[in-house]
């Protein structure tokens, strides 16, 4: 069985297994950057009536041979890509470009489009028909109609740490910084043909997982194991892969992985978030500080509120625990990590990105202004698979 460099197996109808968390990875010597690999998964719809459509196994025999990080999901209506581990954002924009317009190549090709959106905007979508997998159907079984809500797509990134204490460190100091990273990314304000009235109506999806949600503060690796075990014990996750924390230890190989986001609407927002959790990561090693203090009712709720209001409404601050407008928020999340973002060379790519991204709004703003031209929910779609393709004027 091949494993993905970013942590996935190629079968992925097997699902993840209970094995021991890898030790360690090699340390970057001097001006060498964390390694870095992104997942994205993506709904497939009707090109015709943009509508979800279940044709993934089809999609998936089609374009394996040409893509090889292309994995199934839980639904039919699902497909993932994987880039392999990289060391620049170059590495990772070519990779992501690459995979998005080969896949909507692949999709059109069965009259199909690719939307990069965090949940589906026209269909039905629950019950979905599911992945005949036997770790699915048993996800089934165990957690009934949960698994009706998976119909979503989120952005991975998985960054490599040199330890599971570093890893254990970096998540600390990570927690209360999730909330502005999913309002960067918000990107499902819509779900069923409905206005849901969040910017990421995923997010509260994927809430309804027993294992879900922002990570508990940990006190050392050996806490963090504890806790899993006791996930494990209750029945809350089958095994390793099902803890669903928005920031966890890869359970396979030694990486960390921030998974709080939507699908970023496009390949370039996809890579500036990247750019950000990398330079969070190597901030948080470097960093003798204690992490700042969040409560965990307290990151729920800021996450709530990043959820309902994204990046055009306030973030909670997690230095004075006060609302901030979001943009001035990333601001300042940017200005802690300036030093790792240009020993990375990143620096000049993110303030670039971010003033875009502020200028234009993110995914669920855009979506919202879409619909308001002409009231009409395929244009929104018709927005998306454009963004996902590299083809719309976000001007």
């Amino acid at each position: 069985m091949r494993i993905s460099e970013t942590g996935k197996s190629s079968r992925s109808s097997q699902g993840p297994v209970a094995l021991p968390l890898p030790r360690t990875a090699p340390r970057p010597v001097a001006g060498q950057s964390l390694s870095i690999g992104v997942e994205e998964e993506f709904l497939l719809v009707d090109y015709r009536t943009r509508r979800v459509a279940p044709r993934a196994p089809l999609v998936l025999a089609s374009a394996s041979a040409r893509l090889p990080g292309l994995q199934q999901e839980m639904t039919q209506f699902q497909v993932e890509t994987a880039t392999p581990v990289c060391h620049t954002m170059d590495e990772i924009r070519r990779h992501l470009s690459t995979s998005r317009a080969g896949l909507a190549s692949v999709a059109r090709q069965h009259g199909l489009r690719l939307a990069a959106v965090g949940a589906p905007v026209l269909g039905k979508a629950m019950p979905p028909p599911l992945t005949d997998a036997p770790r699915y159907h048993r996800m089934l079984a165990e957690f009934g109609a949960v698994t009706d809500m998976v119909s979503i797509c989120g952005c991975h990134v998985h960054i490599g740490i040199p330890s599971l204490e570093d890893g254990v460190q970096a998540i600390n100091h990570l927690r209360p910084w999730l909330p502005i990273l999913l309002a960067v990314s918000a990107n499902s304000p819509f779900c069923e043909g409905r206005d849901t009235g969040y910017a990421s109506w995923r997010y509260l999806l994927w809430g309804h997982w027993p294992s879900s949600g922002p990570p508990p503060a940990f006190e050392s690796a050996a806490h963090y194991e504890h806790v899993m075990q006791s996930l494990l014990r209750a029945g809350a996750a089958i095994d390793r892969g099902m803890a669903y924390w928005d920031v966890r230890l890869s359970h396979r190989h030694p990486t960390l992985e921030l998974r709080v986001c939507d699908v970023a609407a496009t390949s370039d927002e996809a890579v500036l978030i990247a750019a950000l959790v990398r330079a969070m990561v190597a901030t948080a090693l470097d960093d003798t500080r204690p992490p700042l203090p969040m409560p965990q009712q307290a990151l729920r709720a800021a996450i709530w509120r990043a959820a309902r209001d994204g990046l055009g409404g306030d973030c909670v601050n997690p230095v004075t625990g006060h609302p901030l407008p979001a943009p001035v928020l990333l601001n300042q999340l940017i200005n802690r990590v300036r030093p790792a973002l240009d020993q990375a060379g990143d620096l000049d790519l993110v303030i670039e990105s971010v003033a875009a991204l502020v200028r234009r709004g993110c995914g669920a703003q855009r979506q919202r202004r879409a619909y308001a031209r002409t009231g009409k929910l395929t244009d929104v779609v018709d927005l998306l698979t454009a963004q996902t393709a590299g083809a719309a004027d976000l001007v």
